[in-house]
């Protein structure tokens, strides 16, 4: 981690800040990897305001790219996989007050993964248009947790950041074994 630091330290500003934006516009598309890991990057490369301001345009391009690749790439099949699910089928077909309220809500929460918000919100009938105001509005708050903690824990000691690391991959094991025991029953 010290080694990319400081090879992005050496860069210039601007190739810097269109690398971490391109990396959050791929963390968006993928849908399942947690961009906390790079807003702790911008955090540490750029400062407070800088790692959220950074970390802010892309996510919201990120969010924007992926929404327009899910609802060109995955509409059909989640309509015709939803048919069975009444639930789904509500949340899918929301009415458009609704949708735009479930995404602000769904992305002022910073541990809900981003990806599924956008997909569900990409395959359902939200408008691109409705869908940018909603999110770039709910995404505000998530990200000042998330630069605000990630900040904290970056001017922690490096055992200290050691144990919140091991306690997160702990947290993620247990979730794993919790998730994988439920299926099975």
């Amino acid at each position: 981690m010290d080694a990319l630091l400081l090879y992005l330290h050496t860069i210039p500003l601007s190739l810097a800040i269109m690398l971490s934006i391109c990396l959050n516009i791929g963390i968006a598309i993928v849908g399942i990897i947690p961009s906390v890991f790079l807003t702790a990057i911008n955090v540490t490369v750029f400062g407070f305001w800088g790692g959220f301001y950074v970390s802010l345009i892309g996510e919201a391009i990120g969010s924007f790219v992926a929404f327009w690749l899910y609802r060109k790439g995955f509409r059909k099949f989640v309509d015709h996989r939803s048919k069975h699910a009444p639930r789904l089928q509500k949340l899918l077909y929301a009415s458009p007050r609704e949708a735009f309220l479930f995404v602000i809500g769904l992305r002022m929460m910073p541990f809900v993964p981003s990806g599924l918000v956008t997909l569900y919100a990409s395959v359902g009938t939200m408008s691109f248009g409705s869908f940018v105001v909603a999110s770039s509005i709910g995404k505000v708050p998530a990200l000042l947790m998330e630069v605000s903690s990630t900040y904290a824990i970056v001017k922690w000691t490096s055992a200290a950041q050691f144990f919140v690391f091991a306690l997160a991959i702990a947290l993620l094991i247990f979730v794993w074994i919790k998730v994988k025991n439920r299926k099975n029953d």
